[in-house]
């Protein structure tokens, strides 16, 4: 098992493919990168940690504000790590966030085959 790291933002195609990702393995911890919306809105089967940002802000306050809230929760050396919903903007700032905080990434994405490290 391994935490999983997902952006949960904007589109509705993309909350179904995190709500399958989350059911689909049995995750150590969930953390949702997200907004108040996704935190209001998004039901997922399972325990996750919503961590609440404003996505409007600039890249840097983001990256600060990721790592802030992530920080102490990582207990491994690594996450699974995925990025299918939000913005390139969004998928930067989680990425530098925890790069910054020495976690490495393997990137997972839910295929026909079900979940699969890209």
């Amino acid at each position: 098992m391994t935490h999983l790291v997902a952006c949960l933002s904007s589109g509705d195609k993309s909350w179904a493919h995190v709500a399958r990702l989350i059911k689909e393995y049995n995750w150590q911890k969930i953390f949702l990168i997200t907004n108040e919306f996704g935190k209001m809105n998004f039901k997922a089967e399972k325990d996750v940690e919503f961590v609440v940002v404003d996505f409007q802000s600039p890249v840097g306050e983001l990256i600060n504000n990721i790592k802030k809230l992530l920080s102490g929760k990582i207990t491994d050396l690594e996450v699974a790590l995925n990025i299918v919903s939000g913005s390139g903007k969004e998928h930067m700032a989680i990425l530098s966030a925890l790069l910054k905080m020495g976690v490495g990434v393997r990137l997972i994405a839910v295929t026909k085959d079900g979940i699969k490290e890209l």
